[in-house]
């Protein structure tokens, strides 16, 4: 095990340690990043290879779900965003999409009582108000009971699209404008970040896309300017904790150059504003 593991609490380790085919050895677990987002591709195509309905595979990626956000909060990640729904997919079947609704609260209630076991806060961005009645309100609840954990934070995308989120900043901004409030000169890249539905957040260090496609697909764009993108042929079903940990490796052996020179960064390391 990394000699870095050292400074994590003795019951991160024994939660570590007891899966036995975890390997650690690749990973500083000092240099965790802090924030890591994922999107959680493949579900469908995972069931239709199997000969099964699509809904099966939305059902197998909470397991997933689960484990990732265990193993995220094991070695310190401090928030992790996953693209749960977009606004894109309200416009698939109506059928899937009630089941992928229902599943996501349910699995939701099911899980709450475990995330506050394990200090985790569940948090969501997205357009809520295109959410049924019974998920804004139930979702909702779950989100109050997890308030006042204070470990990872579980940020879920629900009915998020960054064109909208980017829109609706720009909406905002612009009634502030009108309302003579702000300036046009006073719109900054940080006042404009100040809109967001992530303004709460620091932007994503790392991005994982699972299920093979080299796309971003509408999924925090603005946010993503300057973090390092792993996409894994994995389908989200099948993603593993070591496929998690192998990531936050790939993730550690690149050199974060924010449109600076490598030189510049071992000259002047202090340059290094974003890191």
């Amino acid at each position: 095990m990394n000699s870095a593991s050292a400074a994590l609490p003795a019951i991160t380790l024994i939660n570590l340690m007891t899966d036995t085919k975890l390997n650690l050895s690749n990973v500083n677990l000092q240099k965790v990043p802090a924030h890591v987002a994922i999107i959680m591709d493949g579900n469908g195509r995972w069931a239709q290879a199997r000969g099964m309905e699509r809904s099966a595979g939305h059902v197998e990626g909470v397991n997933t779900v689960r484990r990732i956000t265990e193993i995220a909060s094991e070695i310190g990640v401090k928030y992790l965003t996953l693209y749960a729904f977009s606004t894109e997919n309200w416009n698939r079947p109506a059928d899937e999409v009630d089941a992928l609704m229902n599943l996501i609260v349910m699995a939701i209630e099911r899980e709450t009582p475990d995330l506050i076991a394990n200090n985790v806060a569940l948090e969501m961005i997205g357009d809520m108000e295109r959410l049924p009645e019974f998920a804004r309100e139930r979702l909702g609840r779950c989100i109050e009971q997890t308030s006042h954990c204070t470990g990872l934070r579980l940020v879920l995308a629900l009915s998020y699209s960054s064109r909208w989120e980017i829109t609706r900043a720009a909406r905002l901004l612009a009634e502030k404008v009108k309302e003579g409030t702000l300036l046009p000169e006073q719109i900054t890249p940080e006042r404009f970040s100040s809109a967001l539905a992530t303004a709460n957040y620091p932007d994503p260090d790392l991005l994982i896309r699972t299920g093979g496609d080299q796309r971003i697909s509408n999924f925090l764009l603005w946010q993503i300017a300057y973090a390092e993108i792993i996409v894994v042929d994995t389908f989200w079903p099948d993603f593993s904790k070591q496929q998690f940990v192998d990531a936050i490796a790939r993730f550690q052996n690149r050199e974060r150059r924010f449109g600076l020179t490598s030189q510049q960064l071992t000259d002047n390391p202090g340059d290094n504003l974003l890191s």
